[in-house]
């Protein structure tokens, strides 16, 4: 399993949220590419970039950090979300050096989006599901839909992405453990890797998914715990790795 550490951007700098609210953000730093620089050099195999303020704009807005990363690391895989509402946007972010570009909101508002952009992009979209009690969220997480996570993802699964990112909003940036039984029930219903995203904490939360009864759960997003200091990132790849062999 792939520790993917992330890198939030809000007005150009690297910041946490709490539980997706841009009021409530503690900076880490003035230079995402700092922070970049430190995950690589720490063993982190893969970037998950997050363009707070596009998130919200609905286009691009931190695309300069973006791509001063992508230049500095062209030979690890970086995945992109925040933002990404159209063709063109993913287009200029598979140009810039971004590997994955990441669909959240608009692949619910407009699932025929994420069907063109298979076509277009193959091998190239992820797409991100923020569920709260198995419920999809959008928009930052501010609406609660009726659409059920596992539907979605099978959905999605038969248009062509080549993973999803599974977010569980009660425990994002509150640094109260992964919820391993709600991605564990996504991971065994789909054949399509799932990426855990939201409440890793320390080891246990390492452990934990490794232990999970499904091959399916390929990679885990970590944000507040490595800048907090509760993970040590080198320490949970070797951990992973150890118990994934």
């Amino acid at each position: 399993m792939l520790l993917i550490p992330a890198i939030d951007l809000k007005d150009g700098k690297c910041v946490r949220l709490r539980q997706g609210r841009m009021d409530d953000d503690t900076v880490f730093s003035d230079q995402p590419i700092d922070m970049a620089k430190r995950w690589v050099d720490e063993g982190g195999r893969r970037l998950h970039l997050v363009d707070l303020n596009g998130a919200f704009a609905g286009e691009p807005v931190n695309g300069e950090a973006i791509s001063t990363i992508c230049a500095a690391y062209k030979n690890v895989p970086i995945q992109v979300g925040g933002g990404i509402r159209d063709e063109a946007t993913i287009e200029r972010y598979l140009a810039m050096g971004v590997d994955y570009c990441i669909i959240g909101t608009q692949a619910v508002k407009d699932p025929a989006f994420v069907a063109r952009a298979c076509k277009a992009f193959p091998g190239h979209i992820i797409v991100g599901l923020d569920a709260k009690d198995g419920m999809v969220a959008i928009n930052g997480w501010a609406e609660v839909t009726d659409h059920n996570v596992v539907d979605l993802a099978k959905q999605f699964e038969n248009d062509g992405v080549s993973s999803i990112v599974y977010t569980d909003i009660g425990r994002d940036g509150m640094m109260q453990g992964v919820n391993v039984e709600a991605t564990t029930a996504l991971a065994e219903a789909i054949n399509i890797p799932v990426i855990a995203s939201g409440g890793i904490t320390n080891l246990d939360d390492i452990r934990n998914l490794c232990a999970a009864p499904t091959n399916n759960i390929t990679g885990a997003i970590t944000g507040r715990a490595i800048y907090e200091g509760t993970l040590d990132l080198a320490e949970a790849q070797q951990l992973a790795d150890q118990l994934s062999a």
